[in-house]
């Protein structure tokens, strides 16, 4: 006997490329438990009323977590993530090899904290990228503590300027231990003028904290000064970001 040919399962159109896509209700297994959702809608509105600053970071760092763990009261994470690694900023710059040591940090977790300090990262820098740096100083350091302040190990990054003292390009150019960073002035003044840079601004934190700079630092700044003005490039500053302040090269006197 013939079956048949069933037409209905065929017989709705495609749907357009960009449509809506239709919401799909939760189970009620997959919903989070009602004291949670108050809980989140309680922080929530406190968010959009008194924005971050009403807030504390054990706070701020559960909404951040709503997402990675929708259906789990994400408080003791939030908190045990603090306890370890000490304040939100700390949090968010941590090497993920160490946020993984956590319990209850996986996968989902480390995405929602990567993202949000890779977007702070992005925006501090746009912040500054083609436009004249000189006059936009404090958005500088601005970048340089949201990039920089927090990080386990020494960096070392070159702003490059042209004759307008506009950044055309904010390099990486050695990353080192916890308390040294390779760096060869040769290397810098060639960049420079591979780029055609007029000026550089010189950048490196120390993961201790305390921004002020060793005998090593200061020899290093004075090579590079000295290769810069050999070819007519200026070297306006060498700035050492610490966790609370920074300090200026300049300001200090070593340029």
């Amino acid at each position: 006997m013939t079956r048949p040919r069933d037409t209905q399962s065929f017989s709705e159109p495609p749907l357009p490329l960009f449509a809506e896509a239709r919401p799909v209700p939760l189970s009620q297994a997959d919903r989070p438990p009602s004291y949670l959702r108050d809980h989140r809608q309680r922080l929530r509105t406190r968010f959009m009323e008194g924005g971050a600053d009403a807030m504390p970071d054990y706070e701020l760092l559960e909404m951040l977590l709503f997402r990675a763990i929708p259906r789990q009261d994400v408080k003791p994470l939030a908190r045990a993530l603090l306890e370890r690694f000490g304040d939100f900023n700390a949090v968010l710059s941590a090497p993920t090899a160490r946020l993984r040591e956590v319990i209850g940090v996986g996968e989902a977790v480390l995405v929602e904290l990567k993202l949000v300090e890779a977007s702070a990262h992005r925006l501090a820098r746009a912040r500054i990228m083609h436009r004249q740096v000189i006059s936009s100083w404090d958005a500088l350091l601005d970048y340089c503590r949201t990039s920089m302040a927090h990080r386990q190990t020494e960096q070392f990054r070159v702003l490059f300027l042209d004759r307008k003292n506009i950044l055309i390009a904010d390099e990486e150019q050695a990353r080192g231990t916890v308390d040294h960073v390779p760096v060869y002035p040769r290397e810098v003044v060639k960049r420079a003028l591979e780029l055609n840079a007029s000026a550089l601004i010189l950048v490196h934190n120390h993961p201790s904290g305390d921004p002020t700079p060793s005998e090593s630092d200061i020899a290093m700044t004075g090579q590079i000064a000295a290769g810069c003005t050999a070819l007519g490039i200026v070297l306006h500053d060498h700035i050492i970001v610490g966790k609370a302040r920074e300090i200026s090269l300049r300001a200090e006197g070593y340029i």
